[in-house]
C-alpha cells in the first residue's frame, strides 16, 4: 500500500508525541545514587591512605585538606614530592628505565565529586605524570593518553621535557644491562613456566635464582650473588654510596609505585596513582596504575581503592574496582581487599609454587573514613610486616592485613 508524504509527517509526529509521553509518564529509574544499598556518611576528620613517602608530604596534603583543598589536589600533592624525589626509583625523576634505558612513566587520576577520570601510560620525558593525567582529565574529552603523544600534549599544556633518567639510575641500568635478566619468557600464567632452579654448589648464582626475600637456607647463594655484582659495579665506576641499591635492584627489579586516596569531611574523595613501573621492562609495558578500576578506582558514593605490586595480576582482577564494589555491597575495607587478593589466588587456583613469586598490597578508604591497607603477603625480607600510612588527624604507620602467612619470594622469576 503507498503512502503520501502528508500520511507519513503525520503518523511520524504521532509517534513522537507517544514516545514522548511515555517517557514523561514513566521516567527511568536511576540507576545510582539515592538506590544505594548502604549510605556512608562523611567522617569527622580528613583521611589520607598512601605508602610510606619518608618525607613531609602526606602531613602538608592533610593540611591542604583542612583548610579546605580540593581532595584530588591533596593526592597529587603527595605524588608530585615522590615524582621530584630522585633517590625515589619508583617514579618520576630517578626512576628506573626500560630495558633501552627509557623511562616510561604511568599515572592515573580520579575525581569523585565530578566522577571524572584522566590517564597517561608510557610517557616519555615528564616528570609530574599524575598531574598530566589530571590534565587530561580537566583539558580534554579523553580519558587516557599514551606515549610520545602523551608527551606532545604535556608539553603543550606547559609541562617542562627533560631527561628523567638520572646519572644513578643510568649506573644501575648498565650493571643491570651488563649483568641482569629481561622479561621475555613465558610468564607465571603460562603453562610453560617452570619455577627458578637451585645454582650448581659452587656456582655464582643468577639473580633470578635467588629470592626476593631470601630465607636462611638462601643466604650463601644472596651473599655470593651481591659480592659477585658488588665487585662488577666497582669495577663499572659505580660510587660505593650506589652500589648496594644498584645490586638489589639487578637482583630484585623494583616494581615501584606510589597510590593516595584523600576523603575530606563533606565525604568528597580523590585517588591519584603514579609509578615509573616495572624496572626493566620491555618498551611499551603498561602496568596496573594508569588502568582506571585496576590501579586506581574511586567512587563518589562508596569509596576510592589504589594498588602496588604485580601490575598485570591486578588487571586481570580489575582489583580496586572490584574492592570498592566489595564495599558497594556493604564490605568493609578488609574484607572487601582480601576479597580482591583471592581473586588473584584463584586465578593460579591457589598454586603456592607461583602465587609465592607474586606481590599486591591495596589502599582503601571507604567514604565514611574506615579504612584499611591489605597486601597478599605478610612479611617483607627483614621479617617486618608490611605497612601503609594513614592520616585522619594522627600521621603514623599501620601493619597491612594480609591473605597469606610468609614472603614473596621473587618479583622477577624468570
Amino acid at each position: 500500500m503507498s503512502t503520501s508524504r502528508r500520511d507519513f509527517l503525520s503518523r511520524t509526529a504521532l509517534l513522537a508525541a507517544g514516545v514522548a509521553g511515555s517517557a514523561a509518564a514513566q521516567p527511568p529509574e536511576p540507576a545510582h545514587g539515592n538506590n544505594l544499598p548502604v549510605a556512608y556518611s562523611p567522617p569527622k576528620k580528613p583521611v589520607i591512605i598512601t605508602r610510606e613517602t619518608g618525607d613531609n608530604s602526606v602531613a602538608e596534603a592533610y593540611a591542604l585538606l583542612e583548610g579546605g583543598a580540593d581532595t584530588l589536589d591533596a593526592a597529587l600533592h603527595i605524588c608530585q614530592a615522590r615524582e621530584d624525589d630522585p633517590n625515589d626509583h619508583s617514579v618520576g625523576l630517578g626512576g628506573l628505565p626500560n630495558e633501552d634505558g627509557i623511562v616510561e612513566l604511568d599515572a592515573s587520576v580520579m575525581h569523585g565529586p565530578t566522577r571524572r577520570a584522566g590517564s597517561v601510560a608510557a610517557l616519555p620525558n615528564i616528570r609530574h605524570a599524575a598531574r598530566v593525567a589530571e590534565t587530561v582529565m580537566r583539558r580534554t574529552a579523553h580519558v587516557m593518553i599514551v606515549g610520545n603523544n602523551a608527551e606532545q600534549f604535556a608539553v603543550d599544556e606547559g609541562f617542562p621535557k627533560e631527561n628523567l633518567l638520572t646519572d644513578d639510575a643510568r649506573k644501575i641500568w648498565l650493571l643491570w644491562k651488563e649483568h641482569g635478566i629481561g622479561w621475555w619468557g613465558p610468564g607465571l600464567d603460562s603453562p610453560d613456566w617452570k619455577p627458578p632452579i637451585a645454582a650448581p654448589p659452587g656456582a655464582i648464582p643468577h639473580a633470578a635464582l635467588i629470592p626476593r626475600h631470601p630465607t636462611t637456607e638462601h643466604l650463601p647463594a644472596v651473599e655470593a650473588r651481591m659480592r659477585y655484582l658488588s665487585e662488577r659495579a666497582d669495577r663499572m665506576g659505580i660510587p660505593a654510596r650506589l652500589r648496594v641499591e644498584a645490586v638489589l635492584q639487578v637482583m630484585w627489579p623494583t616494581t615501584g609505585t606510589i597510590h593516595v586516596s584523600a576523603l575530606n569531611t563533606k565525604g568528597e574523595l580523590s585517588g591519584a596513582t603514579t609509578t615509573s613501573g616495572l624496572a626493566w621492562k620491555i618498551p611499551g609495558r603498561v602496568g596496573d596504575s594508569p588502568i582506571i578500576g585496576a590501579g586506581c578506582y574511586t567512587d563518589q558514593d562508596i569509596g576510592s581503592a589504589g594498588a602496588t605490586g604485580n601490575g598485570e595480576e591486578n588487571i586481570k582482577v580489575v582489583g580496586a574496582h572490584t574492592i570498592i564494589d566489595q564495599m558497594r555491597q556493604g564490605a568493609t575495607p578488609k574484607e572487601a581487599g582480601l576479597e580482591a587478593l583471592r581473586r588473584i589466588a584463584r586465578n593460579y587456583n591457589n598454586d603456592m609454587t607461583k602465587l609465592r613469586y607474586l606481590d599486591m598490597i591495596y589502599y582503601i578508604v571507604r567514604r565514611d573514613g574506615a579504612y584499611a591497607g591489605v597486601s597478599l603477603w605478610s612479611t617483607r625480607g627483614t621479617g617486618s610486616q608490611k605497612k601503609f600510612v594513614v592520616h585522619d588527624g594522627t600521621l603514623r604507620t599501620e601493619p597491612c592485613d594480609y591473605l597469606f602467612e610468609g614472603n614473596t619470594l621473587s618479583i622477577h622469576p624468570f
